[in-house]
C-alpha cells in the first residue's frame, strides 16, 4: 500500500508539473503604464487602445526622450522600454504577445503643458483600415516653430463601428476641407448611422471635434461617458473665438425616429475649464456642465446659433462659477485642464439632430 501511495503521489507530481509546462502562453499586448525619469511628467500618460498620450512640462527636451513602459505579462515591445528617441513628432511601438501569436502597433505622443492656443485646422492626417475598408481625417497643430503639438480628438472612430464610414473621407463626420476662411478648415456634418444605429437608439452621429480623446471601447455602451474631455492648460482663459458657417439639416429627429416639425437643428461651440486632483483627472462628456470641479463655462448662446451662408465671427466669454477661484501655484503645477467641443448638432450627444446638418469652423482661438 505504501509502494501504491508512492506511485500515486509520484503520477500527481508529474501531472502538476505537466500542467504547469503546458500552461498557454499569454496572449494579450497591451502598454498597461509609461513612465519617465525625473520631474519631467506633468501628469500619468493617458493610455487608449492603440494611443499613449504623455504630458511633460515646457522646458523638456522633446527630442531625447526614453519613456518606459510597463507591458502586460511575457509581451515584449519594440523599440525597447527605455529607448531615448524624438518625441518632437509621433513615435510609433509595436507589442508582442507572449505567444507571438498578437500584436499592436502603439502612437505615442508628448504634448507640451499649454503649448498653444490657436487653432488653425491646416494639417491632417489620415486613419485607414484597408481590411475593413474606411478611412477618416484626424487633424492636428502645428506650434509656432511648425512641430508636432497635438491631435484633435473627434466621433469618427466611433462611426466606424457604424459600417456607415468608407475610404471616401467625408463619408465621416468629421472632416478636413479645403474651404475654410484661410487656407483648410474644419468640416461638421450629421449624418446617419443607417440600420445598425437605429437599432440601436443611435440613430444618427453628429460631426464633432474636441480637445480630449475618445474611448472607442466603451462608446457602444456609454458615448457620453467614453468622450473625455481635457488636456492640460497652465493659463486662464478668457474668451473663445473663431469663424464659422452653418446650413442646418432639414429633418429634426431624436434617438427614437420621431420627426419634429417646428424643430430646426442648432450648432454648438463651448469650452470648460476645470481643476483636476488625484480623484478627478478628466471630466467625461456626462459632467461637462454639472461636475463639481468647474471652474469656468464658455458657451455659445441660443441667438447665436443661427445660420450663416458666410464665415461669421463668434465670440465667448468664459463664465466663472460661483464661489470659484483659480489657484496660481496650482495652474503652475499644471492641475488644470481644459476642453473645446464644436458640434454639428446641439444635442447630437443624445442623438437629437438633424442628417445633413454642417458646420464649418476656422481661424479658432483662446484669450488667456
Amino acid at each position: 500500500m505504501k509502494f501504491v501511495h508512492l506511485l500515486v503521489c509520484i503520477g500527481f507530481g508529474m501531472t502538476l508539473v505537466s500542467c504547469i509546462r503546458d500552461e498557454a502562453l499569454n496572449a494579450e499586448a497591451d502598454i498597461v503604464s509609461c513612465k519617465l525619469p525625473g520631474d519631467i511628467l506633468k501628469r500619468d500618460p493617458i493610455i487608449e487602445n492603440t494611443k499613449v498620450t504623455i504630458t511633460v512640462n515646457p522646458e523638456a527636451n522633446l527630442k531625447h526622450l526614453a519613456p518606459e513602459f510597463e507591458l502586460t505579462p511575457g509581451a515584449t515591445i519594440s523599440p525597447a522600454s527605455g529607448t531615448a528617441l524624438d518625441f518632437s513628432l509621433p513615435q510609433y511601438y509595436t507589442v508582442t504577445s507572449e505567444d507571438k501569436n498578437w500584436s499592436k502597433k502603439y502612437e505615442v505622443v508628448c504634448i507640451m503643458s499649454g503649448s498653444i492656443t490657436n487653432y488653425h485646422f491646416e494639417n491632417v492626417k489620415s486613419y485607414t483600415n484597408a481590411l475593413l475598408k474606411y478611412s477618416y481625417d484626424t487633424l492636428f497643430e502645428n506650434d509656432e516653430n511648425g512641430n508636432w503639438s497635438m491631435d484633435w480628438a473627434s466621433g469618427n472612430a466611433g462611426f466606424a463601428l457604424t459600417g456607415s464610414g468608407n475610404m471616401d473621407k467625408s463619408s465621416f463626420p468629421t472632416s478636413s476641407t479645403a474651404e475654410g476662411k484661410e487656407g483648410k478648415g474644419l468640416k461638421l456634418v450629421t449624418m446617419s448611422t443607417g440600420d445598425f444605429g437605429n437599432k440601436v437608439g443611435m440613430p444618427i452621429a453628429a460631426g464633432n471635434l474636441f480637445l480630449g480623446w475618445f474611448d472607442v471601447a466603451s462608446s457602444m455602451v456609454n458615448p457620453l461617458k467614453a468622450t473625455r474631455l481635457g488636456v492640460p492648460c497652465s493659463y486662464v482663459p478668457l474668451y473663445l473665438k473663431g469663424y464659422y458657417k452653418y446650413k442646418a439639416g432639414d429633418v429634426y429627429k431624436d434617438s427614437a425616429g420621431k420627426i419634429y416639425d417646428n424643430v430646426k437643428d442648432k450648432w454648438d461651440a463651448y469650452a470648460i475649464f476645470y481643476e483636476t486632483d488625484d480623484s478627478v483627472k478628466i471630466i467625461d462628456a456626462s459632467t461637462r456642465f454639472t461636475n463639481s470641479h468647474l471652474i469656468s463655462i464658455a458657451r455659445l448662446s441660443d441667438s447665436e446659433r443661427v445660420e450663416s451662408s458666410e464665415w461669421k465671427e463668434f465670440n465667448i466669454p468664459f463664465v466663472a462659477i460661483s464661489g470659484k477661484s483659480v489657484d496660481e501655484e496650482k495652474l503652475k503645477a499644471g492641475k488644470y485642464n481644459i476642453s473645446i467641443v464644436l458640434s454639428s448638432s446641439m444635442d447630437g450627444d443624445i442623438f437629437k439632430g438633424a442628417v445633413g446638418s454642417t458646420l464649418y469652423i476656422d481661424e479658432l482661438e483662446l484669450i488667456h
